[in-house]
């Protein structure tokens, strides 16, 4: 038998979920059955499947060793590099400028080296997320963004800061700016782009689309051009919808690619000029609440940029972007 107790970062969660995190080797027919028969309780008494869970409630799980995962005495994120650019930092959260080639979570080819992992390395070390301590919360990242891609990522420090802010990013309150360079320049100085996204798996590409079918979703992309020169235009973007690649992919269909896009730009010219990932980067964010933001309520309004990006300081070095 083990017994956990339901600390800030677990209050709130369902029954299930809550066992699911601390006995993830558990099949889930067994999960069920066992919350059935009594052999999981809460407090002493048998719960339901749906059970939420207050602060200091005991969960006791009758159940085989086999499932709990054994802990490690070695954490994964302490392989991470340490290498951490932090543009805003506090009890709740911490922005992170995401340098490009880094992944934000691991995949098939890359396991340790990961944003996430070197942000859980930072505050391990800092004395502010002991694993030992928690059942089940890491801290977790609210946004994500591609590898070749740069810029701010949010990362929640606990439970409740990680559900407001992906409500808030569900609910689009909180405002994301883009710098990129792009072939060519656009028709109009500024301007919205519309039209419809459709998402290929297989080949890992989106395509836009003038008419609306069943495969595609509804894309609206805002963009104001910095200045052009040499047959590049530095642009500011706002993205009034958030989906897959869509701004390479709308841009490019305007016939104006992200310079050094592989996927969707001009490989040649972008070889010549030494560029060989996009040039793109989430290099402002806006806290722009319209409800209530609860224990986040204090960033509302306030405004975070990172200090500089690259390719438009090389480029366009006369440009303030702001």
């Amino acid at each position: 038998m083990k017994s956990f107790t339901v600390g800030k970062n677990d209050a709130g969660l369902r029954l299930d979920k809550f066992v699911t995190k601390t006995a993830p080797l558990l099949p889930t027919a067994l999960l069920y059955k066992y919350i059935r028969l009594k052999r999981i309780k809460v407090d002493g008494k048998r719960a339901e499947i749906s059970t939420r869970l207050a602060l200091g409630s005991l969960v006791e799980m009758y159940i085989n060793d086999e499932f709990f995962e054994p802990k490690s005495p070695k954490y994964d994120f302490m392989s991470a590099s340490k290498s951490l650019d932090i543009v805003y930092e506090d009890e709740n959260i911490l922005l992170a400028d995401k340098k490009q080639g880094l992944l934000v979570h691991p995949d098939e080819n890359e396991y340790n080296d990961t944003l996430i992992a070197r942000i859980q390395r930072y505050l391990y070390e800092k004395g502010e997320y002991d694993p030992e301590a928690e059942n089940s919360f890491r801290p977790a990242l609210a946004n994500r963004i591609d590898r070749n891609t740069g810029g701010i990522v949010i990362a929640a420090k606990n439970a409740e800061a990680l559900r407001i802010l992906c409500d808030k990013i569900k609910t689009r309150e909180i405002d994301k700016m883009y710098l990129t360079i792009v072939h060519g320049k656009p028709p109009k100085a500024t301007d919205i782009l519309e039209g419809y996204l459709e998402k290929n798996e297989d080949k890992r590409q989106v395509y836009i689309k003038k008419n609306q079918s069943v495969d595609t979703k509804t894309i609206r992309t805002k963009y104001s051009v910095l200045a052009s020169k040499d047959g590049l235009s530095l642009l500011k973007i706002e993205l009034l919808t958030g989906r897959t690649h869509q701004i390479r992919a709308h841009m490019a269909s305007i016939g104006c690619p992200l310079l050094g896009d592989g996927k969707y730009g001009v490989n040649q010219k972008d070889r010549a000029l030494g560029f060989k990932c996009q040039a793109l980067y989430s290099y402002k964010l806006k806290f722009n609440f319209n409800s209530d933001g609860g224990i986040l309520e204090y960033l509302n309004g306030k405004t975070f940029q990172v200090p500089t990006v690259w390719f438009a300081d090389k480029l366009f070095p006369e440009v303030k972007y702001k």
